[in-house]
């Protein structure tokens, strides 16, 4: 084969899109390449966390949220803006302190978990028990943790998947009912995250049926430590007043935009992020950049023309209480036929992995997102694909999914805390995302597949 010929071959195989007779206007590599000077992402994350703030769910703030993000989306041009309003618990955050008693007397930094009770009117005093995991908490006996401060630790450290947050992450949901069920007067847990500053990570706690809810908090890594000191040193008394409690129901809701598509029978691509966040700080990594990126990202299929299938952006509500908005959608969209669902929420750091699940039909459409996203650092992972809390409900039922895989080696370090402010954005890594989104909906939204419902059994 000579030189000319060899050329021409490597230049048909880099060719992404040769049978898509795609029109220029969708063309992903202009749009990818395009996006990678995006500002709208920034802009929505900056207006967010700045005109709003923290924006806890079912809360006056996230309702304000909510009014913000129906006029900035119907300025942007997306049609059908509208909010979907559900009723669901309300939890107030109240009074968190800690201190330890007598001669080494000091203050520790704690952070009520989400769905907490409360420890009373007035502080407890206790003996504190501790365990250095979740399983060891399990295997006491009753006798050993009634009446005291329970102290669960763990040992998460950073990876660029994220992965150690699903296993320690259940010191924190499963650790206090199961503290609760054995009589513990409290308990607080070493923080789920990567930093060290003293900056307690909340997040939610579930109460299984029955157990009533006792005083549930985490403490900062520095404090964690230095309370295990403490411990190795001898007992261990402390006073903990917390007074977090449910307060009656109120009101969440999602927000809901689309770009309509010119073939109402090819299905709808669901996309967004979580428009609530926790109160410690104004959740910029946590999900103010997530309904950035999908949102910009959706903007600029539009702007570039009509394509194929509907693009629906949706600013879930009361993701970080328990998925509420995920389950309030799917549940009011059950009769709507969706193609893919997809979301962001693991920040704003770079995009460096992508999967699928898709239907056997609609698997070259995976080949195509390799060869467009490669330019962007980012590689086909080894796994399936599975979506998140928001879109979840929509994929069980059988929709396809991509996962576009952000860094997670920063963000343990301000997930859940009052750190997470807009000032952890890194603007060019945000780009980055919003060019990775932007090209993952030109191929999909215009494939020429038929990306049908994954039968039970099937997937990748």
């Amino acid at each position: 084969m000579n030189k000319r010929t060899l050329l021409a071959a490597a230049a048909a195989l880099a060719l992404p899109f040769p049978a898509l007779a795609q029109s220029a206007a969708h063309d992903p590599v202009a749009l990818r390449d395009a996006a990678l000077s995006d500002n709208l992402a920034w802009e929505i994350t900056e207006g967010l966390t700045t005109e709003v703030g923290q924006r806890l769910a079912a809360t006056e703030a996230e309702a304000r949220a909510r009014a913000w993000a129906v006029k900035k989306l119907t300025a942007l041009g997306f049609k059908n803006v509208h909010i979907e309003t559900y009723k669901m618990p309300l939890w107030e955050r109240g009074i968190e302190t800690a201190e330890v008693l007598g001669g080494a007397a000091q203050k520790l930094a704690i952070a009520a978990l989400g769905n907490s009770g409360s420890t009373g009117p007035k502080p407890i005093e206790a003996e504190v028990v501790a365990f250095a995991t979740l399983a060891d908490l399990q295997a006491a006996p009753a006798a050993a943790v009634k009446g005291k401060i329970v102290y669960v630790g763990n040992s998460m450290t950073p990876t660029q998947d994220g992965s150690q947050y699903g296993f320690f992450g259940g010191a924190r949901r499963a650790g206090p009912s199961i503290a609760a069920s054995k009589g513990a007067a409290a308990i607080l847990i070493r923080s789920i995250g990567t930093d060290y500053h003293r900056n307690p990570h909340t997040g939610v706690t579930s109460w299984v049926a029955g157990v009533n809810p006792i005083g549930a908090a985490a403490l900062s890594l520095p404090d964690s430590d230095q309370l295990e000191r403490l411990l190795k040193r001898g007992p261990v008394k402390l006073r903990v007043q917390i007074t977090a409690g449910m307060k009656g129901e109120a009101e969440s809701g999602n927000v809901i935009a689309d770009v309509p598509g010119s073939d109402p029978s090819a299905g709808i691509i669901l996309i967004g992020g979580h428009l609530d966040s926790w109160d410690l700080g104004t959740g910029a990594i946590d999900d103010a950049s997530g309904v950035g990126i999908t949102t910009a990202a959706a903007k600029r299929i539009m702007d570039a023309g009509q394509p194929k299938r509907t693009i629906r952006v949706v600013w879930f509500g009361a993701e970080e209480p328990g998925g509420f908005g995920g389950a309030a959608y799917a549940k009011a969209h059950a009769n709507e036929r969706h193609v893919l669902a997809q979301e962001s929420d693991f920040g704003a750091d770079r995009v460096w992995k992508f999967e699928t699940n898709l239907p056997a039909g609609a698997k070259p459409i995976a080949d195509r997102l390799a060869t467009v996203l490669a330019p962007l650092g980012i590689s086909r992972g080894r796994g399936t694909a599975h979506g998140g809390t928001d879109v979840g409900p929509v994929i069980n039922t059988g929709v396809g999914v991509v996962d576009l895989s952000q860094s997670g080696l920063r963000y343990f370090d301000y997930h859940h805390t009052p750190d997470d402010t807009l000032d952890k954005i890194d603007p060019v890594q945000l780009r980055q995302n919003v060019a990775a989104w932007t090209a993952m909906l030109a191929v999909t939204a215009n494939a020429p597949e038929d990306i049908g419902p994954i039968p039970k059994g099937e997937g990748e």
